[in-house]
């Protein structure tokens, strides 16, 4: 006999922490669309050529080939026909190349679906797990005020999940890359510069230090004194962010255009409402992928800052440049969800869910079957969600399946209550009981689960 398991890396659940984390999707989404975001979804495998637009690499090493069995009995050389992505931007860029012509710019989509990485098995590193992007994609050009938007989403959405207090930090990469000129860093030593003060916070400054005075660099100590100190630039509240940008003196053109569209953008994200505490420079922020140009964003739990990122994102000037030769510039950002619920439990900040089932009608004997059905469809009728007990059991028993399964209000009709056109009512979360006319049952459990959500946050 097969013992039962699932794979190392994927997150299964039991039905009530799934409804925690499919409330979340809910959120999310419901947010996303608020802020006039599209619905897409891909293929979740694609065309290995289009997919793995770059030979070698990290990437290519994580990447889940497809093949059938009648293609591996055929053998054959080179790569699959078909691999799983590992992101959704790749399959965006093909999407928004494909369908180009058919498309209104700028272009606002979300997604919410899995990827697939061949990451090394670990706690808390998934090879399935969910992802939560939007975008939005421009033709030849793309306003900056975007930018400014996005951090609004951000703060929407998480405000709205009510995971404790965080933070959007900032940072431009026109301001980094002017300042590392005015510092003799060009080239292609910007990139591994940026890579090496990206990980500041998680390696910390001695050991970045040494890596930028070692080999491969070969930073002068003045230099890496400078690139210490504008990294560890940070900022509490509006106000300060402003000056602190003042603060850092003039620079190149670059060094210049990247401080102004980074006032702009903090101007705007006050206009859209988000609160001061909600945003903050964070001038060590790089982001290590390539393809980002512009702002940066990295959003963290204040709370809990050994979760790390949560939601990260940032301006690119050419999302599709492997497809078309159409120039579509965008702004971007994902939350891991499926990575981000399993921290979230582990630091106790999202607990078990109750059952999405309101109502368990109970049965209490085979002469109530025809009237428990009846009502179990009245109640669906209003607006609630019904379990029907079709066969009889103990009382006891019925009670401690409801419990168990989270849900909260148990129905029952005896011989009693029949006779006064009544049913009662068993309100498991508070360990009361009460009786209601079964003409007002549905209106009075409705009031009941509108106060429990209400109580309970907007998470719930």
């Amino acid at each position: 006999m097969i013992k039962p398991r699932t794979p190392a890396g994927v997150m299964e659940l039991l039905p009530r922490d799934q409804i925690a984390f499919q409330r979340m999707l809910d959120i999310i989404r419901q947010t996303f669309e608020r802020f006039g975001f599209l619905p897409v979804e891909t293929p979740v495998m694609e065309l290995s050529e289009v997919l793995l637009t770059k030979s070698g690499g990290e990437t290519e090493r994580q990447v889940y080939f497809v093949q059938s069995t009648g293609a591996l009995e055929k053998g054959g050389e080179g790569l699959p026909e078909l691999a799983l992505r590992f992101d959704l931007t790749v399959p965006l860029a093909r999407y928004v190349a494909e369908h180009e012509h058919d498309l209104a710019f700028p272009f606002r989509r979300y997604q919410m679906q899995r990827v697939y990485r061949g990451e090394r098995a670990q706690r808390g590193r998934f090879r399935e797990f969910y992802q939560c992007d939007i975008d939005v994609i421009g033709k030849d050009t793309l306003s900056p005020r975007f930018d400014a938007e996005l951090p609004a989403v951000i703060a929407a959405v998480f405000e709205r999940l009510a995971i404790g207090e965080f933070t959007i930090q900032l940072n431009h990469r026109k301001l980094l890359r002017g300042y590392f000129e005015g510092l003799g860093i060009i080239g292609e030593a910007q990139m591994r510069v940026l890579r090496e003060l990206d990980k500041l916070d998680k390696r910390g400054g001695d050991a970045v230090r040494a890596t930028l005075a070692g080999e491969g660099f070969g930073l002068a100590p003045d230099v890496i004194d400078r690139l210490m100190a504008f990294s560890q630039v940070r900022s509490q509240g509006h106000a300060d962010a402003l000056a602190k940008l003042d603060a850092l003196g003039s620079g190149s053109p670059l060094f210049e255009e990247g401080r102004a569209e980074l006032r702009a953008i903090l101007q705007q994200i006050r206009a859209l409402g988000v609160a001061e505490s909600r945003y903050a420079l964070n001038l060590s922020i790089a982001r290590g992928l390539d393809y980002y140009t512009g702002v940066v964003y990295e959003t963290t739990l204040d709370a809990c800052p050994q979760i790390g990122s949560i939601c990260s994102g940032g301006r690119y000037e050419n999302l599709a440049g492997h497809y078309t030769k159409s120039k579509l510039p965008g702004v971007g950002i994902s939350i891991g969800l499926t990575r981000l619920f399993f921290q979230l439990q582990d630091a106790g900040l999202v607990q078990t869910a109750d059952s999405s089932v309101d109502v368990l009608v109970a049965l209490l004997d085979d002469a109530g079957l025809e009237h428990a059905l009846a009502l179990s469809q009245r109640l669906r009728a209003a607006g609630l969600n019904v379990e029907t007990q079709l066969e009889p059991r103990k009382l006891k028993k019925q009670l401690e399946y409801a419990d168990k399964a989270g849900i909260r209000f148990v129905v029952l009709r005896g011989e009693d209550e029949a006779a006064r056109g009544a049913v009662a009512v068993k309100d498991l979360r508070r360990g009361e009981q009460f009786e209601v006319v079964e003409a007002e049952l549905a209106a009075a459990l409705l009031v009941e689960r509108e106060q429990l959500r209400s109580g309970a946050g907007s998470a719930r």
